[in-house]
């Protein structure tokens, strides 16, 4: 069973570990210091104006980018923390497992796996949680690999069918390893991949993320 809140869990323990850190630590987010993932959090969820530049990026980046000074600017890091950690504003609340659990637990590793020696966590709860929005996730996820199917493969045998298709490859790993590995960060993620080389070729070399 995965916990009953599993994004207030992770907010917590993300909130945590940006403190511990502090605002000057490095992230795997390229260019970003903790303050800027701070920011970025912060206006993710209160800031909508800001949206298109965070998922759009291009021309909307700018308005993003000036939001994310502004927040910094006016309420400081540990400020800014604090908003995160007390939670989306209360419109979002009844949707913040679903839409926030994989998102803050990704931005806790770009904290903490940018750090020498971090190792994944041992949290049962969290990895169930973790597979069960997979199954939500995955095809959207996985939008850019074309061509081949994809299979996601979680240690005891557990199976998520990302995309049909033949030749197909299959993603191995723990439900951590795979989040990461789908959201962009490849070169942290410990997953194996297998299947027809041509297969594996071209999940390898898709772009993944938000």
């Amino acid at each position: 069973m995965h916990a009953p809140h599993p994004a207030r869990s992770e907010r917590a323990c993300l909130c945590d570990v940006l403190t511990e850190f502090g605002e000057d630590a490095p992230t795997l987010c390229e260019g970003w210091l903790t303050r800027d993932l701070a920011a970025h959090l912060f206006v993710r969820e209160r800031r909508p104006l800001a949206m298109p530049g965070i998922l759009l990026g291009g021309p909307f980046a700018k308005l993003t980018a000036g939001s994310m000074a502004f927040a910094l600017s006016r309420h400081g890091y540990a400020g800014l923390v604090a908003k995160v950690r007390s939670g989306p504003p209360l419109l979002w609340r009844p949707l913040d497992d679903l839409a926030n659990t994989a998102e803050l637990f990704v931005h806790t590793e770009d904290v903490r796996r940018a750090a020498p020696g971090s190792e994944p966590r041992n949290d049962p709860q969290l990895d169930a949680a973790l597979w069960a929005a997979l199954g939500r996730m995955s095809r959207a996820l996985t939008r850019k690999v074309q061509g081949v199917g994809l299979e996601l493969e979680r240690p005891d045998g557990g199976r998520i069918v990302a995309r049909r298709g033949e030749p197909g490859a299959v993603l191995s790993g723990g439900a951590q390893e795979i989040v990461l590995f789908l959201y962009g960060r490849k070169r942290v993620a410990r997953v194996s991949l297998g299947g027809p080389e041509e297969a594996q070729r071209i999940v390898s070399e898709a772009g993944f993320g938000i």
